[in-house]
């Protein structure tokens, strides 16, 4: 990872993501800002897909430990006028109910999500797996960052998705 411990957002470090299928973010000022990753302030920044050809193993480091996922897709969301992202965000998938369910539970256990929210929903879908559901789980900060679980479930499907929302604590 260049000379770094850390991941850049440049064309070279977004391909080289891509081809390690490794990622790792430094967030641990609370925020990621553009000129640390290589992307010049009025860039919006890259979308990183692997899609097809595997999962990335993605760590941001935060300023009360790190956030972790699989996933095969990351965004960075921001204006030209910012100097930072004001979120990154990533996708987890799961291929069974007992598989998504675990993957809520874990981002409440390890970044303070609202286990009551997460609770509910998952008891709501249990009594009725064929249902389809949008749903945003309290966000948890134990980690010094927001991070928010954005449930996308529909029980006809053999895949289900949580879009993972990261941005700086408010």
């Amino acid at each position: 990872m260049s000379n770094s411990e850390f991941s850049t957002l440049d064309a070279a470090g977004a391909d080289q993501i891509r081809d390690t299928k490794t990622a790792r973010l430094d967030m641990r000022s609370g925020s990621l800002k553009k000129a640390a990753v290589r992307v010049p302030e009025a860039s919006y920044g890259p979308e990183i897909n692997t899609r097809g050809s595997g999962k990335i193993a993605l760590t941001i480091a935060a300023p009360n430990g790190a956030i972790t996922g699989e996933t095969d897709r990351i965004r960075f969301n921001t204006t030209v006028k910012r100097s930072d992202f004001s979120e990154v965000t990533y996708f987890l998938t799961a291929d069974s109910a007992d598989e998504y369910f675990s993957l809520i539970r874990d981002g409440v256990q390890r970044y303070g999500i609202s286990s009551d929210s997460a609770e509910r929903w998952i008891s709501s879908t249990e009594k009725n797996p064929a249902k389809t559901s949008d749903f945003s789980i309290t966000s948890g900060t134990a980690v010094g960052l927001e991070v928010n679980y954005d449930l996308r479930y529909d029980g006809a499907k053999d895949t289900q998705v949580i879009i993972v929302h990261v941005s700086p604590a408010a």
